[in-house]
């Protein structure tokens, strides 16, 4: 069984997945309380399945960008499981679930999500062998910046504001803004791609294992492709 973990922003996750099933997923929105929410919901999760933590293979972890206190927590709880039952652990970056929730396309991808006061972490994405494949480096940006660099028909998809989403909109014949429940970061996915690198042998350091941090980012608006 596979457990996948993301605390990434205020909409965290959580989801399982055994024998290419997804037994259980629960996405909610918290209001910073990721550290007395998320233990819990990782163990109803698990009764609910009729399962026990023991029955855990490996376990994936959003790495972020996010938010500093819930990416720590999130990783927190991922490594101390790993430790605890003697497990892998294996990251993903955030940005790289939110590609994986939409159908590869022959346009650029770039995935979004919240990075405090009005900031997106970006990142663009191309079709490569029937899967998105991440093209440059994550940035810092606003959606009046996306809106003014996007000059092709491109994919945006992620954490948008109301307001966000218009003011990329005004960009109709370039800016493709799925429908809003293809936009949210799913667990699901997070699980399915943690359980690729699993089977593949791509496992992590749990002790060296770090999360993406914001202030660690490139702040230029984001280039296209």
């Amino acid at each position: 069984m596979i457990l996948a973990i993301d605390t990434s922003t205020q909409w965290m996750g959580i989801a399982l997945l055994q024998d290419a099933q997804i037994l259980y997923e629960k996405v909610w929105r918290t209001s910073r309380r990721h550290t007395v929410e998320l233990a819990p919901a990782i163990q109803e999760a698990v009764q609910d399945c009729g399962l026990q933590i023991s029955d855990l293979e490996a376990i994936g972890v959003a790495l972020g960008p996010g938010s500093f206190t819930s990416l720590r927590i999130g990783l927190a709880v991922a490594k101390g499981l790993a430790l605890t039952q003697r497990i892998p652990v294996i990251g993903i970056p955030s940005l790289d679930i939110t590609a994986a929730g939409l159908p590869v396309q022959d346009v650029p991808l770039i995935a979004v999500l919240r990075a405090g006061r009005e900031r997106l972490a970006a990142c663009t994405y191309l079709a490569e062998n029937d899967h998105w494949k991440s093209s440059g480096e994550i940035s810092i940006t606003t959606a009046q910046e996306l809106e003014t660099a996007i000059d092709s028909p491109t994919l945006v998809c992620g954490e948008l504001e109301p307001e966000e989403r218009r003011i990329l909109e005004r960009r109709w014949r370039n800016a493709l803004l799925p429908d809003p429940a293809d936009c949210v970061r799913r667990p699901a996915r997070l699980a399915v791609l943690t359980t690729e690198r699993f089977k593949a042998g791509q496992v992590d350091d749990v002790v060296t294992l770090a999360p993406i941090y914001l202030h660690t980012l490139n702040t230029p608006a984001l280039n296209q492709a």
